[in-house]
This record gives C-alpha cells, structure tokens and sequence, in this order.
C-alpha cells in the first residue's frame, strides 16, 4: 500500500487541535471542559454489517472501524485519549484484532484529538490538506506537549485501498467543510463515513479558515448522493440515507439562492442576516462560528 502513497518519514509531535463545536463537543475548548459541560454519555459500538461498526458517545465525533480478516481499521479517533481509549476497549470485545490502520476524514479536533490514545506506530491515513492543517496547529507552543500522531500517508485526489480483504475507495470531492475532507466508502456493505460533509438538525459548519466553502459543499453533497451507497455516518447524526442528504442539499441551495438575491438587491450582511433571523449572542466566553448564511455571504463577495 505504501506505493500508492506519499509516505512521510517521521512523525512530528501530535498536540490538540481546535475542537469543533458541534453537538456535545460545543462547549470544549482546547484546555478542557467547562465545568458547565455535561459528561458524555457512554461510548458504545453499534454493529452496522459486513464487520463495520459505529462508535457513538463519549467525547468528540461519531467514528467507526472495519474488523478485517487479521486487523481492524478505525476511521477518526474521538476527542480525547480516554474515549480513545475506551473505543479500543470496545473493539477488543469483539475481536482479538489488533488496529493496524486509521483514516481520517479531516482534521477537526473533536475527530483526531483521540489519536493520544492509541498506540504509536499505526499507519495513519489522511488527505494532504488535513496534514497541513494539523501541522499548522502545531505551531501553537501550547500545542507541543502530546504525542507524537501525525499522517503518515497522505495522498490528494482518490484512493483505492484493500486493506487486510477490506475494500474502501477513498474519495476526496473538493472543498466543503475543509479543504481535506475525505468520504470513505465501503462499496461491498454498501456504507459511507462522511466526517463532518453532512449535518442534519442544523446548519453545516463550514471553515472557511481550512478551505471549506458552502459552494463546494454543494458539489461534495451531489457526489455524494452518486455514490453507491445506502447509510451515512456522519461525525454527528445517526445513520443517515440518501433523502436525509438530499434534503439538507436542497436547504443549503435555498440559502445560497437567497443571499445571493439580496446581495442583489444591495442589501449588507447584517441585513441579510436579519432577513433570515440571525440575532448572534454567543455565550460570554463562548467562540463565534459564523453562521452559513454569513459563509454563503462571504463566498460570493470575497476576493479570492
């Protein structure tokens, strides 16, 4: 597998990135949990088919991972070490496997913070822009005290992979909500892991900072739904199917549309986000994500 790779000699030392806020993860910050924050619920791993698992509850983002013939791979680590830790807890009641492999779909901390809690030397998978991503995070002196986890594989475009008797192609669509995401489709179970590409119940989160735009979003979602598949798992839905996507597919494209009537009509961000009911009052101390109707905003009268 390494030939079809850009293997990267070494690991540079692996620190805490910016947790995304989303769901449960909302209110962590890099230095820990507010005591405000509500304790995860217990992490646990539901059984999907054809040996693909997903892990939901502890810290930090949905994950998965594949028990192949004599290894598992686990796509996205959780937030922190414990439920990493927790999770191969999880896998080690199922099989006597040893985890070999992990893919990341992209480089939000609430999905790769948890690689603290794995043992070193795995083979880590990762589009190039995720790499960069993290690499850039560890610059912060603050950041430089973890263990060393970084991509040690990382290609840009597509990847076909056979792992261990386990198909995956691994799909890169564009940019969307970063610049690296990566979807890691199972063409024989029929199953996706979309990261963070797709939200329902709420607005997508998109870092405009990572090179995500809602425009590419768009285009990752009408990939998406092309794709051979029948269950989604996203970084913080249940399974999803392909009318959950297409739904939230069409939403975005309504706001796009009507943000970019109202820039039309010469009408500023604050108008336009008042026209949609925006009022932004985040939480004394709380970080501000722009809203999408600000991204959508911001792509179509930004200079590139």
């Amino acid at each position: 597998m390494a030939s079809k790779f850009t293997r990267i000699a070494g690991l540079a030392t692996f620190a805490f990135l910016s947790s995304l806020a989303v769901a449960t993860a909302a209110a962590a910050t890099m230095s820990g949990p507010t005591p405000q924050q509500p304790q995860p619920v217990p992490l646990s791993a539901e059984p999907l088919r054809g040996g693909v698992y997903r892990v939901k509850g502890g810290s930090g983002a949905n994950t998965g991972f594949i028990i192949g013939k004599k290894e598992v791979i686990v796509i996205d680590t959780k937030m922190t070490e414990e439920s990493a830790q927790a999770m191969l807890a999880e896998i080690k009641k199922l099989t006597p496997n040893p985890v070999k492999y992990i893919v990341l779909t992209h480089s939000d901390g609430d999905h790769v913070n948890g690689l603290a809690g794995f043992p070193q030397g795995l083979t880590i998978v990762a589009h190039t822009n995720t790499r960069k991503d993290m690499e850039e995070a560890f610059q912060d002196p603050k950041l430089s005290a973890l263990l060393p986890y970084l991509p040690n594989e990382t290609f840009t475009g597509d990847r076909p992979l056979n792992i261990d008797g386990v198909r995956m192609n691994l799909l890169h669509f564009g940019p969307a909500h970063t610049s690296g995401d990566l979807v890691v489709l199972l063409p024989d179970q029929r199953i996706a892991f979309v990261g963070d590409l797709v939200f329902i119940g709420r607005d997508p989160l998109i870092h405009r900072q990572k090179g995500g735009t809602s425009f590419g979003l768009v285009q990752t979602l009408q990939k998406i739904l092309a794709l051979a598949a029948d269950t989604f798992i996203s970084g913080h839905n249940d399974p999803l199917t392909k009318a959950d996507i297409r739904g939230l597919l069409t939403s975005i494209e309504e706001k796009q549309a009507k943000v970019k009537a109202l820039i039309q009509q010469g009408k500023s961000l604050e108008e336009i986000k008042s026209a949609f009911g925006i009022a932004e009052a985040p939480a004394p101390g709380a970080r501000r994500w722009p809203s999408l109707v600000e991204t959508i905003y911001l792509d179509l009268t930004e200079k590139k």
